[in-house]
């Protein structure tokens, strides 16, 4: 009898873990809550989903630095507009010129700027005025360099080249030409630098 009670003892705890084990397969759980892998496939159900990848926190965000402000963007290529201003060297000086048989300095840059469809005023005074200041360091092809050579005041005007070269419309020699800021008559009387268009 002692017998039959352990063989019936070992049957049902037999058959209690199979029954246990199979709701653990089909609930993903046990008893505990712990989470246990699914059998895959499932007899008779869907196959399950796979799991969410981990993926790491995002970092804290850094706080955002202002940009710096810009100049606008310019309408024309400033080297192109360059190039028309250097294709008019040895054009006469002309008092009051505004086309290619004479310029004077106003009329130079204004004629040149005219090609790449921006109206400069015709006074070195008011083209003076024009567009956004730029420091010396920060001159490109294409801006307005003035000189202060008769009075106080912007007197004269010319086309930047590059850092140190300019071309202009000079009364000195009467032709279109390039010269040097850096020249020890033109450092003194450099007033300022504006960037058009």
């Amino acid at each position: 009898m002692k017998g039959r009670r352990h063989i019936s003892h070992l049957i049902a705890t037999a058959l209690a873990a199979a029954v246990l084990g199979s709701a653990c397969a089909s609930t993903g759980t046990v008893s505990g809550g712990t989470p246990t892998p699914h059998p895959s496939p499932i007899p008779g159900g869907a196959a399950p989903p796979p799991p969410a990848p981990r993926t790491a926190p995002a970092p804290p965000a850094s706080p955002a630095l202002p940009a710096p402000p810009a100049l606008p963007a310019r309408l024309f290529d400033g080297y192109a507009l360059v190039g028309t201003a250097l294709a008019l060297r040895g054009t006469p000086y002309r008092n009051g010129g505004t086309d290619p048989h004479g310029f004077d300095c106003s009329g130079f840059t204004q004629y040149v700027f005219a090609q790449y469809g921006v109206t400069l005023p015709r006074d070195v005074a008011d083209q003076f005025k024009q567009g956004k200041s730029v420091k010396p360091e920060g001159i490109a092809a294409g801006d307005l360099i003035f000189f202060s050579t008769t009075g106080s005041g912007a007197s004269h005007v010319a086309i930047a080249v590059g850092s140190d070269e300019f071309v202009h419309a000079p009364s000195s020699t009467g032709v279109v030409r390039v010269e040097r800021m850096s020249s020890s008559y033109w450092a003194p009387r450099f007033l300022g630098v504006r960037r058009v268009g």
